[in-house]
């Protein structure tokens, strides 16, 4: 029997999407105001979801102050009230969108889930923007 669990949790954060191999011009036709030279934020809201076989003593898929505890200390933490560009080495030379931030959310929870269980992300920009990445 596999089951998916579901913890959610926010952080806020600012951005700027930029390619620094385009002109300023072609920075702002495709990112728009995204591409604010001073930055701009989102109160992010992070979906973790946790999908495997129950187990037949504790009746968990995980332990879910478990995963509380590892996303608190290693995505949280990391980048709560950070300016993502400018604070956090995974950003330096990626360009945080939506996209790349639950792709990096992923790599930096993979290591530390069972491997046998399925990680996705899902993270909300927006109330009506959000992406989800499972690692495929």
């Amino acid at each position: 029997m596999n089951i998916t669990l579901c913890r959610a949790f926010h952080f806020n954060a600012a951005h700027r999407l930029h390619n620094p191999h385009w002109t300023d011009e072609q920075n702002r036709e495709v990112f728009g105001k995204c591409n604010n030279a001073n930055y701009h934020g989102h109160n992010y809201q992070l979906i973790v979801k946790i999908t495997g076989a129950v187990d037949p003593e504790t009746g968990y898929v995980m332990d879910m102050r478990a995963l509380k505890d590892i996303v608190e200390a290693n995505v949280i933490e990391r980048f709560d009230h950070k300016s993502l560009n400018l604070d956090t080495k995974e950003f330096e030379h990626l360009n945080p969108t939506a996209e790349h931030i639950a792709y990096v959310i992923y790599n930096v929870l993979r290591p530390m889930v069972d491997g046998d269980k399925k990680i996705t992300i899902v993270l909300y920009e927006t109330e009506r923007n959000f992406v989800e990445y499972t690692g495929d």
